[in-house]
């Protein structure tokens, strides 16, 4: 399959390197900056045979859906380019959002289109696109590699979160559409987050567009529970629970269920 830049981010010198099959476009992308490429250089195919989500799980990724890695270097602290992640949320969903344009305009209807803390981008409540966000330092020099996969015209069966994709939709956007839209939306958010300096403004539309704001939540983490409120993400990202004891409680990592875990059925 053919994938092209944008025009705003073929503006901006991104340049991109498509194969036809890949084991792993993040995997591929550290390679590169270990060899001393500093990009921004996206790397795509629309068939991933070894992808992997956070906490090193299996991302399946058959012929048609879109694996996608940009690899920048950023000057910036780990903690500070781990924000970069809220960014990619945010272009992952404009770009769909303009993907599913034709399909509001020829049905009436419309798909919603959510953001999942940490990492995720959810539509009509099921998961369509994830994000993994790797870096290494090479001197002086960060180098972060953000995959970003999105189930175009397949999803998973039997994960623990429901998942779906666009052609389950009813949306007929193939992988290279998708791209070339992610591409021009990546340069725009990237833009604004500005090096870290542009949080604030991620940070106001993420929460704009966040699945389960003010509703009850539990976190999973090292084999833990937190429940409460999901209340907001800080300054660095971290997601703020509101317990019934009224303490509100940070967490950097873990995977959100909606509901207590009860009700979600957690373990």
């Amino acid at each position: 399959m053919a994938f092209a830049l944008g025009p705003r981010a073929r503006a901006q010198n991104y340049r991109v390197e498509a194969f036809d099959s890949i084991g792993s476009t993040n995997a591929e992308a550290l390679e590169r900056a270990r060899a001393g490429e500093r990009g921004p250089l996206w790397l795509v195919t629309d068939l991933q045979t070894a992808g992997r989500g956070r906490r090193q799980r299996e991302w399946v990724s058959p012929r048609g859906n879109l694996a996608a890695t940009i690899l920048e270097s950023v000057d910036v602290q780990p903690p500070v380019a781990a924000t970069l992640g809220f960014a990619a949320g945010l272009a992952l969903e404009a770009a769909l959002q303009t993907m599913s344009m034709e399909y509001r305009m020829r049905s009436g209807a419309s798909v919603q289109f959510l953001l999942k803390w940490p990492n995720d981008v959810l539509a009509n409540g099921k998961k369509l696109s994830g994000i993994l966000l790797e870096a290494e330092t090479f001197g002086r020099d960060l180098c972060v590699a953000v995959g970003m996969g999105t189930n175009v015209i397949s999803a998973p069966e039997g994960t623990p979160y429901p998942a779906t994709s666009l052609a389950a939709l009813g949306i007929t956007a193939g992988a290279g559409d998708l791209f070339m839209a992610l591409s021009d939306a990546w340069a725009e958010f990237r833009g604004i987050w500005d090096n870290g300096r542009g949080f604030g403004e991620i940070r106001s539309r993420w929460l704009d567009r966040a699945a389960g704001l003010g509703e009850a939540v539990s976190i999973q983490s090292s084999g833990t529970s937190v429940e409460g409120i999901f209340e907001t993400i800080d300054e660095t990202g971290c997601l703020i629970i509101a317990g019934h004891d009224g303490k509100r409680t940070p967490i950097a990592a873990g995977d959100v269920h909606f509901g207590s875990a009860k009700s979600s059925g957690a373990a």
